[in-house]
């Protein structure tokens, strides 16, 4: 498909809208308000870097292509296209390209091209100074949690945990349903739209209704952070999590540490995304599922958890604001998740 047909596909079916300071303890807990970034409006700018793993130039075009369709103006970075082994440049090109696009006023929000790996290499090279002056979105998901939970955490700044260029299809025409809705729940969150993602009822779901601050992302990512200036807070806010490529025990190691280091103490609620599992060695199984590792931790609170949530390394995975406030509500209908401001 090209350009021409590209967007007169997404005109046909509607898609166009027409539309280094690091906080000390005691700046932690001042942060009372939540701040949220401006939305987006027709014209504003969506920067692309790669602070993580690897792209091409040609893999981001189908995204680029879309969001122009949005209205929105594209600025790609240095490191889209660029290889260091299996990263997107080396630390210092990553570090350099993601800093401009935190410092550049001309820009308004920041999208990751992809995940992998890499970001924990540079996070600390970043100075944050007029982010936290000037605040703009900055989205992706799998290695990209390192963003998320550094920036909730330290500035009480919101971020978009969402899919990333190397998510987009190439041909919409053969994209399914469930792939165009998720994307396009990204231009939802970004010009400021309310949300509401539901899933059905799931084994070892446990019902309530809780009203939080929403954080979360990878679970390796959560576990790899702790104890480090980008550890999560958790404490009254509602968690969501999921991984792939792991194996059982893994997944229950990582609910250990949470559990250990008191991340689920204080809950409003807990989310369960998509968990892709590798397969287990023939006479070698855990004997658990996710579902039985994860009542295991929770049971002796009373927050609702829901499993199976539309979010994660999967098709139906939905941009949701990291460091806002969302309404979590499981019933015996299912379990739903809508954002609040």
């Amino acid at each position: 498909m090209d350009r021409k047909q590209f967007l007169s596909f997404i005109a046909a079916t509607g898609m166009i809208l027409p539309l280094r300071g690091l906080a000390s303890t005691a700046d932690k807990a001042a942060y009372k308000a939540i701040k949220t970034p401006p939305y987006l409006n027709p014209g504003d700018t969506i920067g692309i870097t790669s602070p993580a793993s690897y792209i091409s130039t040609e893999d981001i075009q189908p995204s680029v292509q879309l969001m122009e369709s949005w209205g929105f103006k594209i600025r790609t970075g240095q490191t889209v296209g660029t290889r260091d082994f299996t990263m997107g440049g080396t630390d210092d090109a990553r570090a350099a390209d993601f800093q401009n696009m935190l410092d550049d006023p001309n820009i308004q929000a920041i999208m990751c091209a992809r995940g992998g790996y890499g970001v924990v290499r540079i996070i600390d090279r970043l100075d944050f100074t007029k982010f936290r002056k000037h605040p703009k979105w900055i989205m992706g998901f799998s290695d990209i949690t390192a963003f998320h939970t550094h920036i909730n955490s330290n500035f009480g700044i919101a971020t978009i945990h969402s899919k990333m260029c190397n998510s987009f299809p190439s041909d919409w025409t053969e994209a399914s349903p469930m792939q165009i809705e998720t994307i396009l729940s990204i231009r939802q969150v970004l010009s400021g739209q309310d949300t509401k993602y539901t899933a059905p009822v799931a084994a070892n779901n446990r019902m309530g209704r809780a009203e939080g601050i929403l954080v979360g992302g990878n679970l390796s990512l959560i576990e790899t952070l702790a104890g480090s200036r980008s550890d999560l807070e958790t404490d009254g806010r509602i968690l969501f999590v999921e991984d792939t490529h792991e194996e059982l025990y893994s997944i229950d190691r990582m609910f250990w540490n949470l559990k250990r280091s008191g991340k689920l103490d204080k809950l409003k609620g807990l989310i369960v995304g998509g968990f892709k599992l590798n397969e287990e060695t023939p006479g070698d199984e855990f004997g658990k599922t996710v579902y039985d590792i994860v009542s295991e931790k929770v049971k002796e609170y009373d927050y609702p958890v829901c499993f199976d949530f539309p979010v994660g390394h999967q098709v139906n995975n939905y941009a949701l604001k990291c460091g806002t406030k969302y309404l979590l509500n499981v019933d015996e209908s299912g379990s739903s998740l809508t954002s609040v401001m």
